[in-house]
């Protein structure tokens, strides 16, 4: 399935993340706003036990005529191939062709274990999700006998309304780099992840690069959005400890995040032991923000006062990301989407 790296205008493509910081109708009005302000596409997180994705992306497909609507990410342990793929030609049937943007992700422990699932062997795990996603959405009927995946004579039972196809590309969720190759070997792109550095990137893309080849593909035609954290403020240091919070939370919690943020091992364990691991509460949280000083804040986010905000996303874009995701930690995320409303370059 080709997916076009360019936003409709031509320009920077540019989108918007969220996860559980605001209400969801006001992230609904966020989203349309969003897209009067040009932004193309904005991707929901199903993060930690706070929220599901499905529930706000159909609001926002009911709200939006343009923007596209992405899962970032659900995760392929609690939904099988067949609920996903019925699940993503139920949100093109709301929201219009060409429009929704399947994300899938590995999750993470210890969330995983805690309710009984055992992700050992995740890169085959996902290879076979993602496959017979895309079959499913291509309405082929499918048998299937793999490792982690085994469906018989299945299919999209479309009896009413359009029973072609579906435009719905499939994304990967991948941080380590055994993932990011397999992506790159089997799905429409990866969703890079969020509080890394720019410089861990570049060794993303070598993997996906590798994975593409061995598909007799191209880097090219692998997109790439990336998640960004954006937290901006007229006032520096505000932005900072926006951003510091949520550095907080996911270095002492997501080991898959840890070991690709570029972060010191010491840091690490040195926040891990402030806040307990998961579930963390506030004073925990408060605990460990304490330790991060503002070089890794600077390091992982894209935080401060607009300028250095956009640069820092450049840097990014620089590196191989080819959309910007950014997920708004100030007070006003109005003021990020004005600021990006024209690009980043």
């Amino acid at each position: 399935m080709s997916y076009s790296h360019e936003a409709s205008d031509g320009s920077d493509r540019v989108g918007l993340y969220l996860q559980d910081k605001h209400p969801i109708r006001e992230n609904m009005e966020l989203v349309q706003y969003a897209e009067e302000q040009g932004f193309d596409e904005v991707w929901q997180a199903e993060s930690r036990l706070a929220r599901d994705a499905i529930t706000p992306m159909a609001a926002y497909a009911a709200v939006t005529d343009d923007i596209k609507i992405g899962s970032g990410v659900i995760n392929n342990w609690t939904r099988n191939t067949a609920l996903i793929a019925q699940t993503m030609s139920t949100l093109e049937e709301l929201a219009g062709p060409d429009r929704i943007l399947c994300g899938i992700g590995a999750w993470w422990d210890p969330l995983a274990e805690k309710v009984g699932v055992d992700r050992s062997d995740a890169p085959r795990a996902m290879r076979e999700t993602v496959e017979v996603t895309k079959r499913l959405l291509d309405m082929e009927n499918v048998t299937y006998d793999g490792e982690h995946v085994n469906v018989r004579d299945i299919e999209l039972d479309v009896v009413h309304g359009d029973a072609g196809p579906r435009t719905v590309p499939v994304y990967v969720g991948a941080t380590g780099f055994k993932m990011m190759e397999l992506t790159g070997h089997f799905a429409d792109g990866a969703l890079m992840n969020y509080l890394v550095s720019p410089e861990y990137n570049q060794k993303a893309l070598d993997a996906l690069a590798t994975g593409a080849d061995r598909s007799d593909r191209s880097l090219d035609e692998i997109d790439r959005p990336q998640l960004i954290v954006c937290s901006m403020d007229h006032d520096e240091e505000q932005a900072l400890d926006n951003a510091r919070e949520l550095i907080t939370q996911y270095l002492g919690q997501q080991p898959h995040i840890m070991k690709a943020s570029g972060v010191s091992q010491d840091l690490i364990d040195e926040v891990g032991e402030a806040i307990g691991g998961w579930p963390a509460d506030k004073d925990d949280i408060e605990k460990g923000m304490d330790l991060i000083p503002d070089e890794v804040v600077h390091k992982l986010t894209a935080s401060g006062r607009p300028e250095q905000c956009r640069e820092k996303v450049r840097e990014y874009a620089e590196n191989g990301c080819l959309c910007p995701i950014l997920y708004p930690l100030g007070d006003d995320p109005k003021l990020m989407i004005d600021e990006f409303a024209d690009g980043y370059r």
